[in-house]
């Protein structure tokens, strides 16, 4: 079976449709699948409810995705950096779903390992717990949360064979791993390719059966949210 594509556009077709739910990897800017993010953007699908960390930044990443109004609802955890997010959700126009990071780990955690829900304090009393379950254990009382699984993730990797497996690299990994086992179909793009075989199997992070297409995207520009410099005197 072969599991390499040419290019993002390629790799996402015959998958994409109208109101799909799709997981995006990333924190920030670290770790985003851009290029298949932008591949996306370029086949028009509308009505997405996508599953992310946050939406990227104005202009980057899934923020473009806003500007085109293909985005119905996002299930997030922070939306601080991006303007554009804020404006849609104050004005009606962007369903938003707020998780404490946490809790949005474990969904999508709890959704690749076929656990339908899961209870945890975190959110008890506060606005997170409304419509939702709560029950008591040993005195403590526990909100009820849902596992996440998708129709498709998208996940970025540092290095990747051509079976599928899929190697991180440091922060970059962050919700990467998890949602690659939370989605019917799982696209992977890498910097890195290799002939399946090369990779330590102690350093793989992502087992190959759960990547159904691959793509080699190379090492694109490393984005920065902030740049921050502390002033030097004079020489």
């Amino acid at each position: 079976m072969n599991k390499v594509y040419p290019d993002a556009k390629s790799a996402l077709d015959g998958i994409l449709k109208d109101n799909m739910m799709i997981m995006s990897g990333g924190f920030g800017l670290c770790g985003i699948a851009e290029e298949l993010s932008d591949a996306i953007r370029e086949s028009g699908v509308k009505g997405l409810t996508v599953v992310s960390n946050n939406a990227g930044v104005d202009g980057i990443g899934l923020s473009r995705l806003l500007e085109t109004r293909q985005i119905k609802k996002m299930i997030s955890s922070y939306v601080g950096e991006n303007k554009l997010f804020a404006q849609q959700f104050l004005a009606g126009e962007l369903e938003l779903e707020f998780n404490p990071q946490g809790t949005l780990a474990e969904r999508i955690r709890a959704g690749g390992a076929g656990i339908p829900a899961f209870y945890t304090k975190t959110g008890v009393g506060t606005l997170i717990a409304e419509g939702k379950e709560v029950k008591e254990f040993d005195g403590e009382k526990y909100l009820m949360e849902r596992g996440l699984f998708a129709d498709l993730a998208i996940v970025h990797a540092w290095k990747g064979d051509t079976a599928g497996n899929l190697i991180y690299r440091k922060t970059a990994r962050n919700f990467n791993p998890m949602m690659a086992t939370a989605a019917k179909i799982t696209v992977a793009e890498v910097e890195h390719l290799v002939p399946a075989g090369e990779l330590n199997p102690d350093h793989i992070h992502t087992p190959g059966i759960f990547v159904k297409r691959i793509v080699e995207v190379g090492t694109a520009k490393k984005r920065i949210e902030f740049r921050n410099t502390r002033p030097r005197t004079a020489a």
